[in-house]
């Protein structure tokens, strides 16, 4: 017969630090050198950025790619990615701007999103939750489930007591 053990998590408190711009972008669209690692990614591979900032956004990592298949005139992915991200953060700001820049400047979009994901990582302060009380470690195979007496000695032969 197998204990079950019962776990009882909170959860954790979430703050954010003042080095986030509350309802501003955390960078301008073409602030690309804020953060050359990102504009070289950006430049060089920049569905590799796409999937990547997707990914840490929590969204499937090959979203972009679908930008490949139905993308036109107007990138959809780069567009719902940009105005989920802005509703998201409580950003200011206009689905007709985020059409604009998403058009005209889709990797430069991309790099943007990168740039506040990474500031808003680096800006998180978590309070770990105390702990339950009620927590009890699971049993091991092959061990009593009632109480062991502590008081009882063996009498094995070949022990000294």
């Amino acid at each position: 017969m197998m204990a079950h053990a019962a776990v009882s998590v909170q959860p954790a408190m979430v703050v954010t630090t003042e080095n986030v711009k509350i309802n501003q972008w955390s960078s301008g669209v073409c602030d690309c050198c804020e953060d050359m690692s990102i504009c070289c990614c950006g430049f060089w591979c920049p569905y590799c950025l796409m999937c990547k900032t997707s990914e840490d956004f929590g969204e499937c990592l090959c979203l972009p790619l679908l930008e490949m298949c139905f993308g036109g005139i107007l990138p959809p992915v780069t567009l719902s990615m940009r105005s989920t991200m802005r509703e998201r953060y409580r950003i200011r700001g206009s689905i007709q701007n985020d059409c604009c820049v998403a058009t005209c400047c889709t990797v430069c979009v991309w790099c943007q999103m990168a740039r506040e994901l990474k500031a808003r990582k680096h800006s998180l302060v978590v309070i770990n939750p105390a702990i339950n009380a009620a927590y009890q470690p699971p049993q091991a195979f092959n061990q009593p489930i009632q109480a062991v007496n502590m008081g009882y000695q063996s009498h094995h032969p070949s022990s000294p007591y």
